[in-house]
């Protein structure tokens, strides 16, 4: 059995061993050989957990013509190292090509326009690393996002450097010494994180009365940022409207010990408290005349006539 795969960096005729590892392109020896071992009980004969024949002997080959190769490559040193200068190359080559690239994955032409490239990159590349070798059906074609997704970070990276110019030559100075300052950049776009869109399903599917599978995506949410108020205190939200006052109290707290000032987890919390009890309105007492006790509370608590 073999393996074809035709989109990111295996396009430029490369093996791209980090996307068949699912780490980053500037993991070091240490996290390679961590995600590896894993990967490994994964899909090694002795520990898989595939119950079918023809999934047990795919988990075989994928270990065999993907993953082993792709290890052995990345933990020898010099191997690793004319490995990552191929790289960089075929990244400044790319970077130069950057508008005749074609990606298939939403992830990476999002980071293509990131913000925060570095963020973006690592926590889409978690997302996808931990689902890679689940399913044994979908690894190549998760394999295949990845290598975009690291396509698109060199595009980045390379093309940052290739366009940071020393600052002797941002102006150009002619003998009347006037200067011409470069065109000003666009401000890039805002890019909806991963986080985002987790939170954003999660509004939907609780519009919906869906109530566990918005759990689902704010679990989600919150293993990418376990800081964020706005998930804890939606999730909050999400306990309340299941009748669970206990877990939803704790997640308004912890949205409040993050954020103070977060609107949804006060309004929620305020939604938990009993309502305080009301005192009976005092009426103004009446003056003492010649039939009354003469008492101060004797207009309060007296029976009416």
């Amino acid at each position: 059995m073999s393996f074809q795969i035709d989109r990111g960096l295996f396009l430029l005729d490369f093996s791209d061993f980090h996307a068949i590892l699912g780490v980053s392109i500037d993991a070091d020896v240490k996290e390679i050989r961590k995600q590896y071992l894993k990967i490994a009980r994964r899909l090694h004969p002795d520990s898989c957990v595939a119950e079918l024949g023809c999934d047990r002997q795919l988990a075989e080959q994928l270990l065999s013509k993907l993953v082993n190769p792709a290890w052995q490559s990345l933990s020898q040193e010099k191997n690793r190292a004319d490995h990552l200068l191929v790289l960089k190359m075929k990244g400044q080559g790319a970077a130069r090509k950057r508008h005749e690239l074609d990606f298939g994955s939403s992830l990476a032409r999002q980071l293509l326009s990131s913000s925060n490239a570095d963020y973006f990159y690592r926590t889409a590349l978690k997302d996808l690393s931990d689902r890679q070798y689940e399913q044994l059906d979908q690894a190549i074609e998760l394999t295949a996002q990845i290598s975009e997704l690291n396509l698109a970070y060199l595009v980045m990276k390379e093309g940052a450097s290739e366009t940071s110019t020393p600052r002797s030559q941002i102006y150009t100075t002619t003998s009347t010494s006037t200067a011409t300052k470069a065109p000003p950049q666009a401000a890039p776009t805002r890019i909806e994180s991963l986080n985002d869109q987790y939170y954003r399903r999660a509004e939907g599917f609780m519009a919906k009365g869906n109530y566990a599978q918005a759990t689902i995506e704010l679990r989600d949410a919150l293993k990418i940022e376990p800081n964020s108020s706005r998930c804890h205190s939606l999730m909050g939200v999400v306990y309340l409207r299941q009748n669970q006052p206990t877990m939803a109290r704790i997640h308004f707290d912890k949205a409040l010990s993050i954020d103070p000032q977060d609107s949804i987890a006060l309004e929620g919390k305020q939604k938990l408290e009993p309502p305080a009890a009301k005192l009976p309105e005092s009426k103004p007492a009446a003056k003492p005349t010649a039939k009354s006790s003469g008492s101060l509370f004797g207009g309060l608590f007296g029976k009416k006539k």
